[in-house]
């Protein structure tokens, strides 16, 4: 019962972690042309629609990420790169989410 109860409320906000991320990538596109002039090959960090900063690396991106705004939703994309499509399961089942769900 702990466990579905836990599940559950980890994928009601889904649908609005999509939309939100729907967002990031429509300001990312937006911004598309400047960050491929400017910062080719670099990763990009974007939240609330707004460009957070750019990196050298996804490590760099994703700590950063995680220390500002925790799990998100958050783009990170290298530029220049072709966009990835994962599946849902793979985008938001974070690992400690599913730690959390045991230690509760």
């Amino acid at each position: 019962m702990r466990q579905k109860m836990a599940r559950g409320m980890l994928q009601a906000p889904m649908g609005t972690a999509m939309t939100d991320l729907d967002q990031e990538i429509a300001a990312y596109d937006a911004m598309r042309a400047d960050l491929e002039n400017n910062h080719m090959g670099e990763w990009v960090l974007v939240h609330d629609g707004e460009l957070v900063s750019t990196f050298p690396s996804f490590t760099d991106a994703a700590d950063a990420a995680v220390r500002k705004f925790g799990r998100g939703p958050y783009l990170i994309r290298q530029v220049g790169a072709p966009p990835m499509t994962m599946p849902a399961s793979v985008m938001y089942h974070p690992s400690y989410a599913e730690h959390e769900m045991r230690i509760r």
